[in-house]
């Protein structure tokens, strides 16, 4: 089944990281391409069954690694402080599904394990995400056990129950505490805030439509009946707006919620004022889960990490979610701005919580080419690019304002082990991949010197690093091709004298050479993608997609 996720979309990636030959002989795994418009940053990921977590530099060799007790359960993050905030992954025979972890810890820049917490018991477990909060705090993403004459009692349809339970989603605030303890601070729970219309005789019977600041129980998406049933793959906070978002990947929505609120006030509902307390404060993505629309007004499909953008980067304060397009084929990158009457408080009318759809879409011009299935993550930086993590097939990749790919890895940490320059890339998932920027406070006098990168027979002969002082390239960079994609003609707008432009097909054919020129005319080539090799009077070589429309 993993093997189908990847097979679907990768082998374009694997006959483009074929075609980078012309800079990295033939690199399938580790570094395939980095461009001088690449943000030049440190990029941190844990690949999904293994004890490693890496942070490599743009031509992926390490700068650190924390050799942890587990593998990831699964989100990952670099404090401040140089320590290492990673969830694990502990045995669990009662609670299975995909993204449980069951475990939290924290490792010091040496590696050395500082604290754990243990949430999994046949009842109860972490998975997927944890958030670290500016007091020091730990949001914890958790699901308990509803027994089945609980979840009736809630309005559950009896013929929607198996296993002979449900899971409830929960948020635990934890103030950690000696090396293996922690406070419970604040709690929310999304079977305090459920509505169904099928019982009178229960408490929560109402009109859904007229209650999106609730959850249907009985709502499932056309998905099989299961006790994991929301599956919430991400929590994310806004310090700001004091908001929680979440992802329900079943349901295809995100979830706005107050965190401003005590745990008392956490499981009180607001009545439908949509103003702060504990009740759903905004939704979107796929409207039919609370009868305001139908399957066809449905945007979001599977999606994971929907986190507000950071203030300071482009389009700062709107929600970047990765959009796997499960159902329907491929995946896409969707920027939202959610409407307010001002901040964190959202606006709702009789129709749908707005907008429409999304403001900015990422996908690939030939849509089927990029899709995951599972997993991923895309986030904003800051030259304006964006990072994202196609997760079932370890591929990061960053495309530039205009849509060009200026940097690719493919991760080499497999199922399987440490694959070896030349392998082809299988079971190398990764959750989420971060890129830090090389001032971030963490690396404050740390010793970050390269080592070797992480895959057997590594090739990174031709690949540069930006020095500080190259880093006007990215705002300037030593060359341009536009308009991309095209129907005609490429220009190259280049400060050195371009001395030959060759193109070669998918395949690796060459195509067309021209030299001494700044434009090829592609008006009789065939519809598609094609990889131009430029190289200048300089000795420069500048590999780039190019897309005949």
């Amino acid at each position: 089944m993993a093997f189908s996720f990847i097979m679907k979309r990768k082998y374009l990636i694997i006959i483009i990281s074929l075609l980078i030959n012309l800079l990295y002989s033939q690199n399938t795994v580790g570094i395939i391409t980095n461009e001088n418009d690449a943000y030049n940053g440190y990029t941190l990921f844990a690949p999904n069954n293994s004890n490693s977590t890496y942070l490599i530099n743009n031509c992926g060799e390490r700068v650190h690694e924390w050799i942890t007790n587990t593998p990831p359960g699964n989100s990952v993050y670099l404090l401040e402080n140089g320590d290492l905030l990673k969830a694990g992954r502990v045995a669990n025979n009662d609670i299975s599904f995909g993204g449980v972890g069951g475990k939290i810890e924290k490792y010091n820049w040496d590696g050395d394990l500082i604290w754990e917490y243990i949430y999994s018991t046949n009842l109860v477990s972490q998975h997927h995400d944890i958030y670290p909060l500016p007091n020091g705090n730990i949001l914890m993403l958790a699901v308990t056990t509803i027994t089945e004459i609980d979840a009736i009692e809630a309005g559950r349809d009896p013929n929607l129950i198996s296993e002979s339970k449900l899971y409830n989603e929960q948020i635990l605030e934890l103030e950690p505490t000696g090396t293996n303890t922690a406070n419970i601070i604040w709690e929310w729970n999304f079977k305090d805030h459920l509505i169904q219309d099928i019982d009178p005789a229960k408490s929560n019977y109402g009109v859904v439509a007229d209650n999106p600041q609730l959850l249907n129980i009985n709502f499932l998406n056309n998905n099989n009946v299961n006790p994991n049933w929301l599956h919430i793959n991400s929590i994310q906070y806004n310090e700001d707006l004091d908001q929680i978002i979440l992802s329900s990947r079943l349901m295809s929505e995100i979830y706005i919620i107050d965190h401003s609120t005590t745990t008392a006030e956490a499981a009180a509902h607001t009545g439908g004022t949509y103003g702060k307390g504990g009740d759903i404060l905004y939704r979107w993505g796929n409207p039919q889960a609370y009868n305001r629309g139908s399957a066809t007004d449905r945007v979001l499909f599977g999606q994971h990490f929907p986190h507000w953008i950071e203030d300071g980067l482009t389009d700062a304060g709107k929600i970047i979610i990765f959009n796997n397009g499960n159902s329907r084929g491929y995946s896409s990158i969707d920027i939202i701005n959610p409407p307010t009457s001002s901040p964190g408080f959202y606006l709702t009318t009789s129709d749908a919580y707005g907008p429409n759809s999304a403001e900015w879409i990422y996908s690939d011009p030939t849509p089927s080419n990029f899709f995951s299935a599972i997993l991923s993550s895309a986030t904003r930086l800051e030259n304006g690019n964006t990072l994202i993590c196609d997760g079932d097939s370890g591929y990061f990749f960053e495309i530039d304002p205009s849509n060009n790919i200026v940097w690719e890895y493919i991760n080499p940490d497999s199922n399987t082990g440490i694959l070896s320059q030349g392998d082809t890339p299988i079971a190398n998932f990764v959750f989420r991949a971060t890129k830090y920027p090389t001032d971030y406070v963490a690396f404050t006098g740390r010793d970050l010197t390269p080592s070797s990168p992480i895959e057997l027979n590594p090739n990174i002969d031709n690949c540069n690093i930006l020095s500080v002082d190259d880093y006007s390239y990215i705002n300037t960079p030593k060359i341009k091709v536009h308009p991309n994609p095209t129907m005609d003609f490429i220009t190259i707008e280049s400060k050195s004298l371009v001395h030959l432009i060759t193109l070669y097909d998918i395949y690796g054919k060459k195509v067309k050479e021209i030299k001494n020129q700044k434009s090829i005319n592609l008006k009789d080539m065939k519809v598609g993608v094609y990889i131009a090799r430029i190289s200048t009077n300089n000795n420069e070589t500048f590999i780039k997609k190019i897309i005949k429309k």
